[in-house]
């Protein structure tokens, strides 16, 4: 009885899903954009910060526990 709810939401998804003809074209575009979109953000706009700023990793260590531990100034 705990399963019956779940079980039939997937299997309204997935019967959705299989019937689709327009739809999955669509899914298909929107995954594409979705993979192409994160990765040119991450290689252009997310440099590995702590990789490019520190040497080892007791640096990068170091400096995240300081971010992370500090206490957070308020600007007026």
């Amino acid at each position: 009885m705990v399963w019956e709810y779940p079980a039939r939401v997937y299997r309204f998804y997935k019967e959705g899903f299989q019937r689709m003809t327009l739809g999955k074209t669509l899914w298909k575009i929107i995954l594409i954009k979705l993979v192409v979109m994160f990765a040119v953000l991450k290689l252009f706009f997310f440099p590995n910060y702590l990789n490019t700023n520190f040497e080892t990793d007791e640096q990068r260590a170091e400096h995240v526990i300081e971010r992370i531990t500090s206490p957070v100034k308020v600007q007026h």
